[in-house]
């Protein structure tokens, strides 16, 4: 069952926890806490904060969602429900929580938003192909 839990709930978790202050001094300003510093060739300085790993974390696990809707299993119809709830978290929350109201949780809410939909649309695609008609 462990296989039907939504992946996408752990770019929301994290968020959360950095809101909290568990990942720096907590709020927003927390998602702007650089991670990495790297000198380019063209002496330019690429660096990743926090929101943007966020953001990372969350395309990462958005393709292993992918991944997991291609297969027809008793659990996946249970993983589209709840990833449907993962997104309805997402939207009520960056409704109604100020510390949502921010770039990086919109970007990780489409990513789920997507997830729903592409999940959805991959399981039917694929269910349509598993149909034989007997001709």
């Amino acid at each position: 069952m462990l296989v039907a839990l939504p992946l996408m709930i752990v770019p929301f978790a994290l968020y959360n926890l950095a809101m909290i202050g568990l990942f720096g001094g907590g709020g927003v300003a927390s998602l702007q806490t650089v991670l990495l510093q790297v000198s380019m060739l063209s002496g330019a300085v690429w660096s990743l904060s926090l929101g943007d790993l966020f953001i990372l974390i969350g395309l990462v696990f958005f393709f292993l969602e992918l991944l997991k809707s291609t297969r027809n299993s008793s659990g996946s119809l249970m993983n589209h429900m709840l990833s449907l709830l993962v997104f309805v978290a997402f939207l009520v929350e960056f409704l109604a929580v100020r510390d949502a109201a921010t770039q990086v949780f919109f970007i990780l809410m489409v990513i789920a938003f997507i997830d729903v939909i592409g999940g959805f649309a991959v399981s039917v695609r694929s269910a349509s192909r598993d149909v034989s008609i007997g001709l």
